[in-house]
């Protein structure tokens, strides 16, 4: 990354003036290069020069920090992406990328192509992401959106970032729900069929019941009414959970949301998994019988202050005893480096539960990390939309999707940090205007197809317009702006990794996309009269779509090209 580039020459440069006595000998500090916050402070900057002044003084040398960033500074090669250096404050050293330079980081774009902005940061280690797990007992509301779009595009950037990364939904057909869900399933069954089958207590009164019963009644017809119900209930787990995986794959899908693997959780039992892995606690002393149940001792590592129950004493396992079986299946048997579980925020008091699973399993805590959301308040016409799955008034994502678009979900989903609660508003998401951010962007894309569509009609050679251009032509502030933007997407890319949210990505394609409005209506881009300047600005034109087609992909949005 330039940043990189920037932090070698700044140490390279305090090599440089230690060896020619400007500075003494002492061990070179960490530099740290920040893009300031103020434009006019130049492009990156770093405090280098004060936080050396303890040591300069210690090796007896001056500690003045604005004569040590004049050393430092006066050996930095003014070439490569350097361009002007600058000291400011008490020892701020300032640096401004060369023109130059930033010319030539056209054609590095148009070549890069899809690749531009990739950053080698993972080199291939296995990352798994694993997101919405919601219980395949309906659709999902569209609370759950967030959870999908967040998990993706996460998984999107961790790719970007050379990782090698597995996006996993896991399935919880084990427990309670889902016993409670193939019940009211036999009921709306048999009651299609006029038999007086009530729904049982707390089932699901959902209308989509009734059509999942009725799918089963055209393929199957009274079968599961000639045998015993407890016989039906049976056959009807794999049947049904069938209906409701495919339902959430369409459904998911609708969101261009995708899975690598769908794990079940009643294979952690039909594997064996549970038991092998209740029986690796039990051998180092971490299970212990109790009050009839079978208890893990949370109590024996830090940070834990109660011991939590695997095995209830009617002998049936709690989520923790599946739990503790899949992290052991991600872990030891699938071997992934590191696994990122997207939950929503009500189940934050099972994070430090996870993190003593860890330790129990004998893995670094570090390598699991909870990523927890914040709640979505769903606004049209000014109120709030309530929504619940049993009750049965049910918005899923697919209603949500077919009224506003799969575009304007995800981008407005992802246009805040996990923690925070968003408010979507469906009436602006309808809006065909700059109001509407993911409106704005993908019309600013579509605005570059259609000056690269215009320039082909007088003669320009679109295809490849970076062929034939003059690169050094391209030095109005609006055209070096652009450039500035464009460069900064691997630094995107890795602030996402680092906090592990793609929030940025939605801004930093607002910005972008302003930055190349701001170009667009200060600089005359087809001009028949003027062909060396145009096709200059065609390939600029060129490498800004190509910015925003990779951050729309990144973010799981379409960059279409008319509008």
């Amino acid at each position: 990354m330039i940043r990189d580039q920037i932090q070698a020459a700044i140490a390279e440069a305090m090599a440089a003036a230690q060896a020619d006595g400007q500075l003494p000998p002492f061990d070179l500090p960490a530099i740290e290069v920040l893009r300031p916050k103020q434009a006019e402070h130049g492009d990156y900057s770093t405090n280098v020069a004060m936080v050396a002044a303890a040591a300069v003084r210690k090796s007896g040398g001056s500690a003045n920090p604005r004569a040590i960033a004049e050393a430092i500074a006066s050996h930095v090669p003014a070439d490569g992406p350097i361009g002007q250096v600058d000291i400011a404050g008490p020892g701020f050293i300032n640096i401004r990328l060369a023109d130059g330079w930033l010319q030539q980081q056209v054609a590095a774009i148009v070549a890069a192509g899809g690749e531009f902005g990739n950053i080698a940061r993972g080199h291939g280690q296995r990352w798994q992401v694993e997101f919405v797990s919601a219980n395949p007992t309906g659709p999902i509301h569209y609370g759950g959106a967030r959870n999908a779009a967040l998990g993706d595009a996460l998984a999107n950037v961790l790719a970007a970032a050379g990782y090698d990364v597995q996006r996993e939904f896991y399935v919880n057909d084990a427990g309670t729900q889902f016993e409670l869900f193939i019940a009211t399933l036999y009921a709306r069954y048999a009651q299609l069929f006029g038999r007086d089958e009530p729904v049982p207590v707390d089932g699901y009164a959902g209308e989509y019941m009734v059509d999942y019963a009725k799918k089963i009644a055209a393929r199957f017809g009274e079968r599961f009414l000639a045998m015993p119900k407890a016989q039906a209930l049976t056959e009807l787990r794999e049947i049904g959970e069938d209906i409701v995986l495919t339902a959430l794959q369409q459904e998911l899908g609708s969101l261009g949301v995708h899975f690598d693997s769908w794990f079940r959780e009643q294979s952690l039992y039909d594997d064996k998994l549970v038991e092998k892995a209740l029986d690796l606690l039990r051998t180092q002393g971490d299970l212990i019988d109790k009050e009839g149940a079978v208890w893990f001792r949370a109590t024996n590592y830090p940070k834990s202050d109660k011991d939590e129950v695997v095995i209830r004493s009617n002998g049936a396992p709690t989520y923790l005893a599946s739990d503790i079986a899949y992290h052991y299946d991600k872990f030891i048997r699938r071997r992934f480096d590191q696994v990122i579980n997207v939950w929503a925020v009500d189940h934050q008091g099972h994070v430090a539960r996870m993190h003593t699973v860890m330790q129990a399993l004998g893995l670094d805590p570090a390598r699991l990390t909870i990523l927890l959301y914040g709640l979505v308040k769903l606004i049209r016409d000014g109120q709030e939309v309530k929504l619940s799955k049993r009750r049965g008034n049910l918005l899923t994502i697919r209603d949500v999707v077919e009224e506003v678009g799969a575009d304007a979900v995800r981008f407005n989903l992802l246009t805040r940090g996990p923690e925070s609660t968003i408010e979507f508003d469906l009436d602006l998401a309808e809006q065909q205007t700059n109001d509407n951010p993911v409106f704005y962007v993908q019309y600013s894309h579509a605005r570059i197809c259609s000056i690269l569509a215009k320039a082909a009609e007088v003669g320009f050679d679109t295809a490849a317009p970076i062929d034939h251009a003059e690169l050094a032509l391209l030095s109005h502030p609006s055209e070096l702006a652009l450039m500035r933007k464009l460069l900064e997407l691997e630094e995107q890319i890795e602030l996402a990794v680092e906090k592990l949210s793609p929030h940025n990505l939605t801004h930093y394609a607002i910005d972008l996309a302003k930055i190349f409005n701001a170009f667009y209506r200060d600089c005359h881009v087809v001009d028949p009269a003027n062909p060396a300047q145009s096709r200059a600005r065609l390939a600029l034109c060129q490498a800004t779509k190509i910015g925003l087609v990779k951050t729309l992909g990144l973010l799981g949005v379409s960059a279409p090209e008319s509008m």
